[in-house]
C-alpha cells in the first residue's frame, strides 16, 4: 500500500508540470484545442456534407459530398500558403503582411498565448474550411465544379482572410471593438451574403419555384445535423482558446439557443401547417447555433434563450421571404440561416452582453461602452463585412463566368451533377 501511495504522489508532483510547463504552454488548454480542431472539422467532414447531401436530389447527392470534400482540401492548403498570413500576421487595419507564408514562422517553439502555434493555426484552419463549404448550399445542384473550386479558393483569400483579420487579427473593426467570439460576421455572415449573391448571379434551378425540389434523404440531413451540433461545441466553446469558464459559458449557451431555434422553427411550422417537421427542426437548430456563435463568449443562458428563440422565428420568416416573396433560389437557404443568424447574434451580443439585464445578463460590456453604443459598433461590424462580401463574390463570379463558365448546361442538370461532373453515382439504382 505504501507503494502505490507513494507512486500517486510522485504523479501528483508531476501534474502541475505537465498542465503548465515551465516554457509557458499549458497542457490543458493545448489539450482542449486540439479536441475543439477535430470537432470543427467534423462539422464540414462529414456534419456539413450529410447534411446538405441529403437536402439535394439523388441525381446531385454525391456532387455536393465531393464539392465540401474537395473545398476542405484547396482551404487546407491555400491557408497554409498564405491565408494564415493574411489573416493573423502584422499588416495594415485591412489585411495582414505575407511575411507567415507556408507558415514558416510556426515552429514547434511558437505560441499564442499559452497553446503552441501550430494548434492555434489548424484550429482556425478548420473555420477557413467550413466557410466557404457553407456557401456550396447557395448555388447547389447547378455550378460547374471547376468553377466552384476556383471561386472557393479565390474567396478564401478574397473575402475570409481580410476580413477574419478585420475582426480576430488586430483589424480596424477589432480596434473598434466588435464582439464576435467564433464567427457571426467572418463565417456566417460572409458565407450568407455570398451565397445569396451566388443564387442571384447565377438564377435560380430549371423549374423553381413551380417543380418541387424536395430533400431526398433526411435521414441523412438529420444525421449531419446532429454532427454540426456536436461539432459546434468545439466552433464556440473552442473559441475561448482555453478550458476554462469562458469555455464553458459558450458552450452551455450554444446547447441553449441550438435547441429553443429548433423548437422555435417547429413552432413557426405547427402553427402554419398543423404539424411540424423534421427539415424544419434541423434547420431551426442550425439558424439557433448560427445565431448565438458571435455572442456565445459574451452572453449568459437567460439571454441564449433569447437569442436562440428570435433566431428560430426570424430566420424562419427571411426563408419564407426569400423564396416564396423574392423567389431567390438560395436552394439551401443559406442566406436566412445563416446571414439573417450571424447578423442578428452580432447585434443581439451588444444587448444580451450587458451585465444590468437580471437573469439576462452576459459578461458586461467593455469599459465605456453601453449597449447603445455596442450596438452602433455591432451594427458597422455587420454591414463592413456584408458588404465588402457581397462586391467581392460578384466580382469574382463574374470574373470566373467570363473564363470558365459558372452553369452546366440545362442537359447537364437536368441529368444531375453526379453523371456529368464525376461521372458517377451516389446509389447503385
Amino acid at each position: 500500500m505504501s507503494k502505490v501511495i507513494w507512486k500517486l504522489a510522485a504523479l501528483a508532483a508531476v501534474l502541475p508540470s505537465t498542465a503548465l510547463a515551465s516554457d509557458g504552454l499549458n497542457g490543458a488548454n493545448t489539450a482542449w484545442i486540439l479536441t475543439s480542431t477535430a470537432l470543427v472539422l467534423m462539422m464540414t467532414l462529414p456534419g456539413l456534407s450529410l447534411f446538405y447531401g441529403g437536402l439535394v436530389r439523388v441525381k446531385n447527392i454525391l456532387s455536393i459530398l465531393m464539392q465540401c470534400f474537395a473545398v476542405t482540401c484547396v482551404a487546407s492548403l491555400l491557408w497554409l500558403l498564405v491565408g494564415y498570413s493574411m489573416a493573423f500576421s502584422e499588416g495594415n487595419a485591412f489585411v495582414g503582411g505575407f511575411d507567415n507564408i507556408l507558415m514558416g514562422a510556426v515552429t514547434e517553439d511558437s505560441m499564442v498565448g499559452d497553446i503552441p502555434e501550430s494548434v492555434f493555426a489548424m484550429f482556425q484552419m478548420t473555420f477557413a474550411i467550413i466557410t466557404p463549404a457553407l456557401i456550396v448550399g447557395g448555388f447547389a445542384e447547378r455550378m460547374r465544379f471547376s468553377s466552384m473550386l476556383v471561386f472557393s479558393g479565390l474567396w478564401l483569400l478574397a473575402v475570409y482572410a481580410p476580413i477574419t483579420h478585420w475582426v480576430w487579427g488586430g483589424g480596424w473593426l477589432s480596434e473598434m471593438g466588435l464582439l464576435d467570439f467564433a464567427g457571426g460576421t467572418v463565417v456566417h455572415v460572409t458565407a450568407g451574403v455570398a451565397a445569396v449573391v451566388a443564387a442571384m448571379v447565377m438564377g435560380p434551378r430549371h423549374g423553381f419555384p413551380n417543380q418541387p425540389m424536395p430533400p431526398h434523404n433526411m435521414t441523412m440531413t438529420i444525421t449531419g445535423a446532429g454532427l454540426l451540433w456536436v461539432g459546434w461545441f468545439g466552433f464556440n466553446a473552442g473559441s475561448a482558446l482555453a478550458a476554462n469558464g469562458d469555455a464553458g459559458m459558450a458552450m452551455l449557451v450554444t446547447h441553449v439557443s441550438a435547441a429553443a431555434g429548433a423548437l422555435t422553427w417547429m413552432a413557426c411550422e405547427w402553427t402554419k401547417f398543423g404539424r411540424p417537421s423534421a427539415l424544419g427542426a434541423v434547420t431551426g437548430m442550425v439558424a439557433g447555433l448560427g445565431t448565438i456563435t458571435p455572442a456565445s463568449g459574451y452572453v449568459g443562458p437567460g439571454g441564449a434563450l433569447i437569442i436562440g428563440i428570435l433566431a428560430g422565428f426570424v430566420c424562419y420568416n427571411a426563408t419564407v421571404f426569400l423564396k416564396q416573396r423574392l423567389k431567390i433560389d438560395d436552394s439551401l437557404d443559406v442566406f436566412p440561416v445563416h446571414g439573417v443568424g450571424g447578423a442578428l447574434g452580432t447585434l443581439l451580443a451588444a444587448v444580451f452582453a450587458s451585465a444590468g439585464l437580471g437573469v439576462f445578463s452576459g459578461q458586461g460590456l467593455a469599459e465605456g461602452m453601453t449597449i447603445a453604443s455596442q450596438f452602433q459598433v455591432q451594427l458597422i461590424g455587420v454591414l463592413a463585412s456584408g458588404l465588402y462580401t457581397a462586391i467581392v463574390t460578384f466580382i469574382l463570379l463574374k470574373l470566373i463566368d467570363m473564363m470558365l463558365g459558372l452553369r452546366v448546361s440545362q442537359d447537364e442538370e437536368t441529368e444531375g451533377l453526379d453523371l456529368t461532373q464525376h461521372n458517377e453515382r451516389g446509389y447503385d439504382l
